[in-house]
């Protein structure tokens, strides 16, 4: 059933779970260190639209590193970024998180696409006066604007860090032999013709309560690694969503949005671009961070993509999956990686 389908990858395929009582509809937890420096305001877009956005770390003028974070699919500017304040102290690293289009304090955009993502991100860093370059981070599905900041706004980034990214089965140059057995493809095509064609019953099905909705760790465990099974359940504030949330006017429909332009036809193809980075200047780099057991996003497409563009600086996480974003760990060797360079050998992928 397409419903179902759908239903399965919202839910598994980005960590959505549903809840029934609809208690748990608060983002995720931010856990960065409480002490840091932290505050939330909105800009005004060019096209009328408000981004609300939040400050982490050391004031911006003090800072020596800036860095724009991309939060994923359901979440928002409060997400979770395991990094403790002497390290950020210790790098003067100042942190810019902002909700995207529909999400939390954001105005929705209904001309969503891959290129107003990137032209969000140009318009905030340039009306926070970020300076001539900044880093970028995504997480999972928080990566097809940073795609989209690679093609448009190359001389504008530092260096990109893409964690667990999402990928979009329609781009060309993916070859048909390495997904055609791949069950999320065909996944990801009865989702996108749903909330296309009849958005009006995906919401109805993932709202009502006359027939039993899918449980994320109990209908869809093929989606998660053990690892990631524990963080969602020793994570109380990882359910995102309830269905009073998905009532809310505008809640669905951003999603929707966000869905349909991630997954779909894309104005370029990424494994086409060159090298944003030729002079290889430490922290001048692309870098994909992917956990070996992913199961929302399998790890042979992110070694392929890595293959494909032999620049970018591949890591891979090795007993872990689709949270890596949740291990302390891995959040430190992001951050040394991208902005001093660093190769900790024990992300090093198998060969």
């Amino acid at each position: 059933m397409i419903i179902k389908k759908f239903t399965a990858l919202f839910q598994s395929c980005f960590g959505l779970s549903i809840s029934g009582s609809g208690a748990a509809d608060s983002p995720s937890l931010n856990l960065l260190d409480k002490s840091s420096s932290c505050s939330s305001s909105i800009i005004r877009l060019s096209d009328g639209r408000y981004l609300a956005y939040q400050e982490r770390g050391v004031p911006k003028n003090e800072a020596r590193y800036k860095v724009i974070i991309v939060h994923g699919f359901g979440s928002s500017k409060n997400m979770s970024f395991l990094l403790s304040q002497e390290m950020i102290n210790e790098l003067g690293i100042y942190m810019l998180l902002y909700d995207r289009a529909g999400y939390g304090e954001s105005n929705p955009n209904p001309k969503r696409s891959t290129k107003t993502e990137a032209s969000d991100i140009q318009e905030l860093s340039e009306q926070l006066q970020l300076g001539p370059k900044f880093y970028l981070i995504g997480i999972s599905f928080g990566v097809y604007p940073l795609w989209s900041c690679l093609r448009r706004i190359p001389k504008s980034l530092a260096g990109v860090a893409m964690v667990a990214p999402m990928i979009n089965y329609n781009w060309p140059s993916l070859p048909n032999e390495l997904v055609k057995d791949d069950c999320r493809k065909g996944m990801t095509m009865w989702g996108f013709l749903a909330a296309r064609y009849i958005p009006w019953l995906v919401h109805w099905w993932l709202t009502q309560k006359i027939f039993p909705s899918s449980n994320v760790l109990d209908r869809n465990r093929k989606f998660f690694c053990d690892k990631d099974l524990e963080v969602l359940k020793n994570t109380p504030t990882f359910k995102l969503l309830g269905r009073e949330s998905l009532k809310q006017e505008g809640v669905f429909d951003s999603l929707r949005n966000d869905f349909m332009a991630a997954f779909g036809k894309w104005d370029f193809d990424p494994l086409e671009l060159s090298d944003p980075f030729p002079r290889n200047e430490i922290g001048s780099s692309l870098h994909i961070w992917h956990g070996r057991l992913d199961k929302v996003v399998p790890v042979e497409l992110q070694r392929f993509v890595s293959g494909k563009l032999p620049w970018i600086r591949y890591h891979e996480v090795p007993d872990k999956g689709h949270l890596i974003i949740y291990d302390d760990a891995v959040c430190e060797a992001i951050i040394r990686s991208l902005l001093l360079g660093e190769d900790n050998p024990f992300y090093r992928p198998k060969t």
